[in-house]
């Protein structure tokens, strides 16, 4: 059972290769736009991934396969002494992880992140689109993904949030609609497979998405580079067999994180339920989840260690571990992992046995 995928975002200080108004006049001509409202920020990257795994006879034989190639377009928008900004990600290939059969588009592309901003004073602002869900913490790994934190780790969802910080304190409050663009979509990209199904080729498999969700997560600085958060969910499923929502989710969790002269330190403890549609069942899956992520930053090198638990009523803790490192070269950063699990969590939060064991090779350029 392999572990659930999550991509990152690249470093803030990317180089841009659209400054100028001729790649702006281009850009505006490409999509039937007048060029005075063109992005004046677009960036882009690469990436693609070895992977190694050793119970793949295919695999094996082959002493590893590389794929998972994607081909990335950023768009940021911040006109100056304006309150509004925008961002935006695009991403192409196998490697955009998003499933044809049951995302928005049909194909290996999709629109990863769309947010409107807009300053609202000096320490708040509203977010608008897809936008990042603030809940819990997240993992730090490239390639093995969420892990057992799976469904609430790296969530960009539809919908609408407000952030503020006023000195140590810090919350956000978000209502997210959707978790994808459309009706029926269920695939959220980096997150996909640990909210129900949709299947387009075969209506019959489809179960539920999750919809109507209101969030929550405050935090208080208590020293210099650490803090202490709690984060809240609560929403409705819709049901994709019969149109109506039915069914409900929450989670709740709590958080640490710290960083001492490059150590860093992230802990999570996370309970969370789900009441499936009566077409399923009706049951309720709960579950409970733990993360623990050590880090250690040495000039380009950084090390880390993600652990994750996961356990429920009816299947004892199981575990995943992801040790690795990346190295920053200049444009861009190569990553060396590993992934090594018993257990897993399904699409309806539901905790299972299973083992799975890979080694990860991952190239990345931006530009």
């Amino acid at each position: 059972m392999t572990s659930a995928r999550k991509m990152k975002k690249p470093a803030p200080a990317l180089k841009r290769f659209a400054r100028t108004s001729g790649y702006s006049l281009i850009l505006a001509s490409m999509v039937g736009i007048p060029a005075a409202i063109a992005s004046p920020s677009i960036s882009g990257g690469i990436w693609f991934n070895y992977t190694y795994d050793k119970d793949d006879n295919a695999n094996k034989e082959e002493m590893g396969a590389v794929d998972y190639e994607s081909i990335i377009l950023y768009f940021n928008d911040k006109p100056a002494d304006k309150p509004y900004f925008f961002n935006g990600e695009l991403r192409i290939g196998k490697g955009a992880f998003t499933a044809p059969d049951s995302n928005n588009t049909g194909g290996h592309f999709g629109i990863h992140q769309a947010e409107i901003g807009f300053k609202a004073s000096e320490t708040a602002t509203i977010y608008v689109g897809k936008t990042d869900v603030p809940f819990g913490k997240k993992t730090v790994n490239f390639w093995p993904g969420d892990m057992l934190i799976g469904g609430y780790g790296d969530q960009m969802d539809i919908g609408a949030k407000f952030t503020n910080s006023d000195g140590p304190i810090a919350y956000k409050l978000g209502y997210f609609h959707a978790d994808d663009w459309g009706e029926s979509s269920t695939e959220t990209m980096d997150d996909g497979g640990h909210w129900g199904n949709y299947s387009a080729s075969t209506p019959a498999n489809s179960t539920y998405r999750k919809v109507q969700t209101l969030v929550g997560d405050a935090s208080y600085s208590i020293a210099a580079d650490q803090k202490i958060g709690v984060s809240a969910q609560s929403g409705s499923l819709f049901d994709l067999s019969t149109k109506e929502i039915d069914g409900d989710h929450s989670a709740f969790a709590l958080y640490y994180e710290g960083s001492f002269s490059g150590v860093s330190v992230t802990g999570e403890l996370m309970t969370a339920s789900r009441k499936l549609p009566d077409s399923m069942g009706g049951m309720t899956n709960d579950s409970d989840r733990a993360l623990l992520t050590l880090g250690y930053t040495m000039g380009d090198f950084n090390f880390y260690m993600d652990s994750t638990w996961a356990q429920s009523d009816d299947v004892d803790t199981v575990h995943a571990y992801a040790p690795g490192m990346s190295y920053k070269y200049g444009p861009g950063w190569v990553y060396v992992e590993y992934l090594t699990q018993n257990g897993y969590v399904g699409a309806d939060n539901d905790v299972g046995k299973g083992d799975y064991d890979a080694l990860y090779l991952t190239v990345d350029y931006y530009f």
